[in-house]
């Protein structure tokens, strides 16, 4: 087991170390493995990457992200003007079904609404707008309607998928499903191998929704 004290020293240290955000005001505390990021970041976009990096840390079993975006002067918008720009974003993006998303902004707060065939759509539709400027948070709250297929395809296939990544082990990987909802439970050893779970589940045709019970246990 990894001592909560070498976890914060490595989370702080990957923090530090990735160009694509400025930890010099993100502080990291860890209990059991499970990672609180406090502090201020200039951006949503360097909120959602600082998470990401701490989640890839080997050891790392969750993450409590408790950052507060606080925009300078310069990446002030008006909600009208972050709408707008969000709508214009959505539409260049080519995952995105057109006209199948709506928008809403309140003080930056921004929200994706709508109905979407796959879970990429829905993805793609959140990194559309998740780095525009005035943007400080952004709930997903877009709705997959895959076709629906037989439960016992659906199992088999996610199965199927899981053989296929180099990342994941199936054999500790349990699967239950009930019209279109999918339920993961066993252990992975880490939180890349549990994403990754998660993103070749959402990829099968006939999910509808998942709930990642996997346990981490590097």
């Amino acid at each position: 087991m990894i001592s909560d004290t070498t976890l914060q020293s490595d989370v702080l240290a990957e923090l530090r170390s990735d160009p694509s955000l400025d930890a010099s005001h993100i502080g990291v505390t860890v209990r059991d493995g499970v990672v609180a990021l406090i502090g201020t970041v200039p951006s949503y976009t360097e909120k959602w990457a600082a998470e990401r990096i701490a989640k890839r840390v080997y050891g790392v079993r969750g993450v409590a992200e408790e950052l507060e975006v606080r925009l300078p002067p310069a990446a002030e918008r008006t909600d009208a003007d972050i709408a707008r720009a969000a709508i214009t974003s959505l539409k260049w993006h080519t995952a995105v079904p057109e006209d199948r998303i709506q928008v809403t902004v309140a003080k930056g707060f921004l929200k994706l609404e709508g109905k979407v065939d796959w879970k990429y759509q829905k993805d793609a539709a959140e990194n559309a707008v998740r780095n525009l400027t005035g943007v400080k948070s952004v709930a997903n709250y877009i709705e997959t309607v895959a076709p629906r297929i037989v439960p016992g395809d659906v199992k088999e296939q996610i199965y199927g998928a899981f053989r296929r990544s180099a990342e994941l082990d199936a054999r500790r990987i349990g699967i239950q499903c009930r019209n279109g909802k999918v339920t993961l439970h066993g252990n992975v050893r880490s939180w890349q191998e549990r994403q990754e779970a998660q993103r070749a589940t959402w990829n099968v045709p006939g999910v509808r929704e998942v709930e990642n019970d996997l346990v981490i246990t590097p």
